[in-house]
Parts: structure tokens; C-alpha cells; sequence
């Protein structure tokens, strides 16, 4: 077949090696695909999207060369006819060259292709994102490390399935690399709220909304900050999902992700302050509209916020790099730990030394055990002189807890990162119920505690008091602050205590 003398330049010929070496490496994609029945989004992506690309790109510069090739022989400009590949099968070396050339290009080609696919791969791994590649990502490669989720990877769930996310993803992740080159990447590291997927098409993969569950007990265990670290502790009755499966979503706290049940906001950036809440009922149509009086938005912020639908993260935003106070880690490593809560006056000298920020992690392990040394010099010699290894020890223990937790440098901390579960050290569930969303017909968002738990135990672990399953006590403090923890909301105090 003769080619016509418009197909004889350079630029032709590249499209035509471009196109040679896309054919095959799309037909070696698709053999592995259907012969070895991978299932992988990313062999897909490579499959479908890039290396038909490279196809078209070859197809479209060989017309390109040829079109611009007959342009120059209109304006009677001089080009050369030579053909630079003439290809003369009779002759034994060109049929070495074609065979030679041959073996090579396909080795080189599933080279590429596994190459590229393990390289694109390895960029998916965990330990790419939490070492090579994100270095400022440290404090949410630990924090990973020790969730429910360490076993999860990065990328199913900050990129999930679908080619568009993938690009939005590694195009975010360029900008990320060239402010860490510049150094003006923030410290702490921005939580990408606007850029997350929803959870329907992440966490829904695994947790998915009809899969519901009925009450759980948990049990909370407190230590207070006196001499004998006096155990406190609480039952709750937590109403997950209704009081019986039979009822599924009609009640509890997963109420919220109902699917007969529509939930849309109008939030801060941050989403820790709402303004507006609107909830629909799919079956009836029935919408109800709640406000806050006294919530008033700036006109120039109200003209950003977006109008969301309620879903997972709205109230499990940390689900894998949670940061925890020193309260909650230093609670649950006595615990742990009987002879670390045995150490007299040990959760008050830990609260000490964890109190105040830090700005070096070297800093941080210098003065946290000084501070709790000196701490027992001062005020308690003898049983310092007395339980010296076992507080060394338990130093170590709370410098571990530490570490996983707190990352100076970085600025990172709890209160950078508020975890909107419950209501504790955050305002979280009291974003919303607190008494003061009102619908024009006045109903209200209620802020009984009795809506999402009740409690069945309470009490010193050698007073404490119990009640029925199906029964309810009131909320004791264990340190007597009178009705003030009915007046304001918990977060005003045990958010700034250790700060």
C-alpha cells in the first residue's frame, strides 16, 4: 500500500510511534483485565482514560504532520520526499532490524507499563503519603496509624473510585508539594473540608445506612486530679438506632442519616457554628425550618456558606487522624495502667506538665518530665524519694501518649483538630441541639441529654450507683460546680483547662 507524500515528516512519523506503542499497551491492559480478571479502579483508569489518550494524540499528529506537509508544498516551498523508513522485506537485514525491533519494543513497552502501574501504585500507598511525598502529613500518618481505620488506605478514602476525584486529588497534591518546597504551607495543616467527597461515596462503601444498630452500653472511666486519683466512672445507655431493630432508623442518633430523612445546613467554613437548619421528611414532604435568633451571620460570610446535606462527617469528622486531649489519653493510660492511677496525685502532675503548649517536639520531652519531677521535689519529696522508678516510668507513658497525639512543630494539638463526636471538649452535638434553633411554629431542637443516652450507672468505682437498663439517673458531676453544668455548655470548661 502507498502511503501518499503528504505522510513522509517527522511529525507524522512520531504520531505514528506514539499510536504503535499506545495499541499495544492498550491490548496488553486489556488481556490483564479480562485474562487475569484484575479488578483494580486504577488499572481501569490507565486502561480506558491514559492510554487512550496517548492513541488519540498519536492519530491526531499524523494527520497534523501531513496537513502541515501539503501547506508547504502550496506555497511551492522546497521539502524533501526522502523516505526515511523504507522498509525492503527481501533484504535479510531489514528483516533482522524488523524483528529485532520488534522484541525490543514490546519488552519496553510491558516495562513501561508495569513500571508506571507500580510507580502509580506505589503513589497510592500509605507509606508514600505518610513519608515520602507529605512529610508536614506526620501528625495525620501517626494519628492514621493508631485509628479503626489503619488498615484503610489514604487513597480510598481521599480519592475513592472515579477518574475526576483522582485528578482533583493529584492536583491538589502538587500544590501541596510546592508549598512544602517554598516553606509557606500553614502550620497546623488545614482540615480540606470543602474538598472531601461525600460520605455516601467513601464511608457509606463499608458503613452504609441500612446496616443499623440498636442501643450500646459504654462505659466511661474518669480519674480525678486529687491524691488518690479517684476513679470516676459512668454507664451510658447510648441510643444508636432505636430501642429495638425491628424499628430501624425511626429514633436514636443514627435518626440523622435516616434515608427518609433529609438534613440540610448552612454552616461557617469550619463548620463548628450553624446557622440555619432545614429538616424534610421524603415520605410526607413536610419541611421545617430552624433558626437561631440570636445567630446572626455578616452578610459577607452568609453570601459564602454553602447549603449542605447532613452526612457522617458531620458528626464523625475525625474518623482516622484523631488528635485527643491530654485529659482523655492521660485517662485511659491510668485506665490501662492500675499502677500508674496507684501513684498519688499522678493525673494532677500530669495535667501540669501537658497544660501549656510546646513549640519543639525536643522542648516537649525536656519539660514534661522536669515539670512532673519537679512537681514531686516540691511539694511531695519523700514519695518522690520513695516511687522514683515508678513515676520515671509512667513519664515515659505519658511522653508516648504524647507524641501520638501533640506534634509541636507542626502546631498540632486536639484543639486544632475538634472532634464533633459527643459534646465533651467540643461543642458537637450542641452545634444543633442547645434549646435555641426554633421553628416559626415553635418547636425547637432540643438539648435533652435523654435524646441520645441515658445514664444507668455512676459513681466512684467503690459507691457507685446503678439504675435499670431501661431506666435513667441524673447527671452527677463528680466535682460539685452546683447547676452550672445544666447552665453552660461542657466544652467551656474542659476546653480550656489543659491549654
Amino acid at each position: 500500500m502507498k502511503l501518499p507524500r503528504s505522510f513522509y515528516n517527522y511529525i507524522s512519523y512520531l504520531g505514528t510511534i506514539i499510536a504503535f506503542i499506545a495499541w499495544i499497551t492498550l491490548i496488553f491492559f486489556i488481556a490483564q483485565i479480562y485474562v487475569f480478571r484484575i479488578e483494580n479502579v486504577y488499572f481501569d483508569l490507565y486502561t480506558f482514560i491514559v492510554t487512550p489518550a496517548f492513541l488519540v494524540l498519536g492519530h491526531v499528529l499524523i494527520p497534523l504532520g501531513m496537513y502541515l506537509k501539503r501547506k508547504k508544498l502550496k506555497k511551492g516551498i522546497q521539502v524533501s520526499d526522502e523516505k526515511l523508513f523504507v522498509l525492503n522485506l527481501r533484504d535479510s537485514r531489514t528483516r533482522n532490524a524488523i524483528m529485532i525491533f520488534s522484541v525490543v519494543t514490546v519488552f519496553f513497552v510491558i516495562s513501561t507499563v508495569v513500571g508506571s502501574y507500580k510507580a502509580f501504585h506505589y503513589t497510592e500507598s500509605i507509606e508514600f503519603c505518610g513519608k515520602l511525598c507529605h512529610k508536614v502529613m506526620m501528625p495525620e500518618y501517626i494519628a492514621y496509624q493508631n485509628s479503626p481505620h489503619a488498615r484503610v488506605t489514604c487513597a480510598e478514602c481521599h480519592v475513592g473510585e472515579g477518574a475526576d476525584f483522582y485528578v482533583k486529588s493529584k492536583m491538589s497534591g502538587m500544590r501541596q508539594v510546592w508549598k512544602y518546597n517554598l516553606g509557606t504551607y500553614p502550620r497546623p495543616i488545614p482540615t480540606p473540608i470543602e474538598n472531601l467527597r461525600p460520605a455516601r461515596e467513601t464511608c457509606e462503601k463499608c458503613h452504609w445506612p441500612q446496616k443499623f444498630y440498636t442501643n450500646a452500653l459504654r462505659k466511661e472511666k474518669y480519674f480525678l486530679a486529687d491524691s488518690a486519683n479517684t476513679e470516676w466512672n459512668i454507664l451510658l445507655n447510648m441510643k444508636i438506632g432505636s430501642s429495638h431493630q425491628s424499628l430501624g432508623l425511626s429514633g436514636g442518633i443514627h435518626w440523622h442519616i435516616n434515608p427518609d430523612v433529609q438534613i440540610d445546613y448552612k454552616a461557617n467554613n469550619k463548620r463548628d457554628t450553624i446557622y440555619w437548619v432545614r429538616i424534610k421528611d421524603k415520605k410526607t414532604g413536610t419541611e421545617t425550618i430552624y433558626k437561631d435568633d440570636e445567630l446572626v451571620a455578616k452578610p459577607e460570610l452568609a453570601a459564602k456558606m454553602e447549603e449542605r446535606g447532613m452526612d457522617c462527617m458531620d458528626c464523625h469528622n475525625r474518623p482516622s487522624h484523631e488528635f485527643r486531649s491530654p485529659s482523655k489519653y492521660v485517662n485511659e493510660l491510668m485506665a490501662g495502667q492500675n499502677k500508674i492511677a496507684a501513684i498519688p496525685w499522678f493525673k494532677s502532675a500530669a495535667m501540669e506538665a501537658l497544660k501549656l503548649p510546646y513549640n519543639t517536639t525536643d522542648s516537649a520531652k525536656t519539660e514534661i518530665k522536669n515539670k512532673i519531677v519537679a512537681f514531686y521535689q516540691e511539694k511531695y519529696p519523700d514519695l518522690y524519694k520513695k516511687s522514683n522508678k515508678e513515676i520515671l516510668l509512667a513519664i515515659n507513658d505519658v511522653e508516648d501518649e504524647y507524641f501520638k497525639n501533640a506534634f509541636p512543630e507542626m502546631k498540632v494539638n486536639y484543639s486544632a483538630y475538634p472532634r464533633h463526636i459527643g459534646h465533651l471538649e467540643t461543642n458537637g452535638c450542641f452545634r444543633c441541639h442547645n434549646n435555641k434553633f426554633k421553628s416559626p411554629s415553635g418547636k425547637v431542637i432540643s438539648k435533652d441529654c435523654n435524646l441520645c443516652h441515658t445514664i444507668v450507672a455512676q459513681g466512684k468505682s467503690d459507691s457507685i450507683k446503678y439504675v435499670g437498663i431501661n431506666g435513667t439517673m441524673t447527671f452527677v458531676h463528680p466535682i460539685d460546680i452546683g447547676d452550672a453544668w445544666k447552665e453552660t455548655n461542657c466544652m467551656e470548661c474542659h476546653n480550656k483547662l489543659y491549654q
